[in-house]
């Protein structure tokens, strides 16, 4: 067995990740990894929002729901929902049905295709601190506070803290060059 000193080098998985099989896919593959798609961007803004107040793990477990009461989370078709489809999401039990977070969520859509592009208002806007992110996030979408957004940039590798420098998936992601460590 190895030493005390080569024991406390051992790469653990970061704490929240452990205790069940989703959380600890979620973590190991796509936690903090760099997207670069639209429609990936938005869901994953779409579930950051529907995750406030509630564990992870609840949104893990409804994420194929949300995908298809989302029509796949494709831009277009959400951003053309109407009342009908609205009401149509607040009865659907495998998503969370508030009305704050699904109007957001219809929202949100239209104001990403307002931007053109989602990926290049986000690298325009690069780097950022955190504060100056949920101040331009507040400005630009709704339901998005501090937690929400921080998540948000976390998860696709526009803020760094998406895993500890002791976490194996930390070394991968370097690989992929996050946003959070390039200087522009």
């Amino acid at each position: 067995m190895a030493s005390g000193a080569a024991e406390s080098k051992t790469l653990r998985r970061c704490g929240w990740a452990e205790g069940h099989p989703l959380l600890a896919s979620y973590h190991d593959e796509e936690w903090g990894v760099p997207i670069h798609d639209d429609h990936h961007w938005y869901e994953k803004l779409l579930l950051d929002g529907a995750q406030a107040g509630l564990s992870w793990l609840t949104i893990l477990k409804k994420r194929e729901a949300f995908r298809e009461a989302f029509r796949g989370f494709e831009l277009a078709r959400v951003a053309r929902f109407g009342e009908r489809d609205r009401q149509r999401l607040l009865a659907d039990e495998g998503i969370i049905r508030n009305r704050l977070k699904v109007d957001a969520a219809i929202e949100n859509a239209k104001r990403i295709i307002a931007l053109g592009s989602f990926g290049k208002w986000l690298d325009a806007n690069h780097p950022r601190s955190k504060e100056e992110w949920v101040r331009l996030f507040k400005k630009t979408f709704v339901f998005t506070g501090g937690e929400i957004t921080s998540s948000f940039l976390m998860s696709v590798g526009y803020l760094p803290g998406a895993h500890d420098e002791t976490c194996p998936v930390y070394a991968r992601i370097l690989k992929k060059k996050p946003r959070w460590a390039t200087a522009t």
